[in-house]
């Protein structure tokens, strides 16, 4: 399963990072890719990262996931990336899964893809436009398209990718971060 996570100036950092790290944590393929010419990208609180790929150096239908990242300018950024839209397209209409967290999930609407499904993003990025309908949740998933609310609900975005792709890891990612989900079902020590 590979998947990779796409970078635009302006993206939130949490957004981008947290989901690079629970799936990496739980042994999944993925690399970030930046849409732009140089594998720096700065976020839109001007941490920069680097990452492990340009646009020009990937094939996105070798992925099996394809994630945005949110962040105002970020997702602006790269819903002015002709290239990344055409393939998010082709690779969601396919039933491959899709998923995007706090503004991004309004590519997916403007793209039509959000239509008759069930999705969250952060709330003044929904409209009645999308055809879809939303849901005041941390994350959603709809056959193969999960959304996410914000940075907040980056856990739990994570852990729904990790559900969808590999569940049998959930239990050690789970434990890993201390999920407060782990403390209502864990065994209490005697």
């Amino acid at each position: 399963m590979r998947c990779a996570v796409f970078f635009a100036e302006g993206f939130e950092e949490c957004e981008g990072l947290i989901i690079v790290d629970l799936l990496r944590r739980g042994g999944v393929s993925i690399d970030t890719v930046s849409i732009a010419d140089s594998r720096q990208v700065i976020s839109s609180h001007k941490v920069t990262i680097q990452t492990d790929l340009l646009w020009d150096d990937i094939d996105p239908e070798a992925y099996d996931v394809l994630i945005l990242p949110g962040g105002k300018l970020g997702t602006e950024n790269l819903e002015h990336f002709a290239p990344l839209l055409s393939a998010l397209k082709k690779h969601c209409e396919a039933g491959r899964l899709t998923c995007a967290i706090c503004a991004a999930p309004s590519i997916l609407g403007h793209l039509g893809l959000l239509k008759g499904k069930n999705y969250t993003s952060f709330p003044a990025f929904s409209d009645p436009s999308y055809g879809g309908e939303y849901q005041m949740e941390l994350a959603v998933i709809d056959g193969n398209i999960i959304t996410a609310r914000g940075m907040g609900a980056a856990i739990a975005f994570s852990i729904e990718i990790l559900r969808a792709i590999k569940p049998e890891c959930l239990d050690k990612v789970e434990y890993g971060i201390q999920d407060e989900h782990v403390f209502r079902t864990m065994k209490k020590p005697e």
